[in-house]
């Protein structure tokens, strides 16, 4: 069953990444495309630029649509997490899943130089998005309150995990709305 997938993302590089060092960090990506480099990887979509190595700003531009099989979602994540080395600060990239029944997933890939640098990210989009949502019924007093109960999960989670193998891979999915579909930028 192939299933339509939307990569999106900007990652900042170090000033010190190349071309090639990046095309090898995504070629199980490249090689799941049959494709031999990033100016070939092309989206479905003409008005997406697909993958874009940028040398001058340093960064990878990534919005992509494709099909794939079940097999992408950890693909991906192995792809996008070898490119920590190369990355200048940590984001999330966005990896959307279209299915045929409209049972839409969202998920995101945490990359960054560090996985100090990868769960802080986490945190600073976690307590954004749980801030957006309480606004519409709460003070800022109020979501100030779930925002630092928030940050204490998060510090007592990279407690726990202090000394054990860091992943910068978070993809637990969640429903998209109808309003959310396709073209999530």
């Amino acid at each position: 069953m192939r299933i339509e997938v939307h990569v999106h993302g900007t990652i900042p590089l170090r000033a010190e990444a190349t071309l090639s060092q990046v095309e090898a960090a995504l070629r199980p990506w490249l090689r799941y495309i049959d494709e031999e480099n990033l100016v070939d990887a092309r989206s479905v979509y003409e008005d997406e630029p697909g993958i874009a190595f940028d040398a001058k700003g340093k960064t990878l531009e990534i919005c992509w649509t494709g099909d794939v099989g079940r097999g992408f979602r950890e693909l991906i994540e192995e792809a996008l997490q070898a490119l920590c080395p190369y990355s200048e600060s940590a984001v999330e990239i966005e990896v959307s899943y279209y299915h045929d029944d409209g049972q839409d997933e969202f998920g995101m890939v945490f990359v960054g130089p560090t996985p100090e640098s990868i769960h802080e990210r986490q945190k600073s989009r976690m307590i954004d998005d749980v801030s957006g949502m309480l606004a519409r019924h709460f003070t800022e007093a109020e979501i100030g309150e779930v925002s630092a109960l928030v940050n204490q999960l998060f510090e007592r989670n990279w407690t726990e995990k202090t000394g054990s193998a860091q992943s910068g891979a978070t993809s637990a999915p969640r429903g998209l709305t109808p309003a959310q579909r396709r073209r999530l930028h």
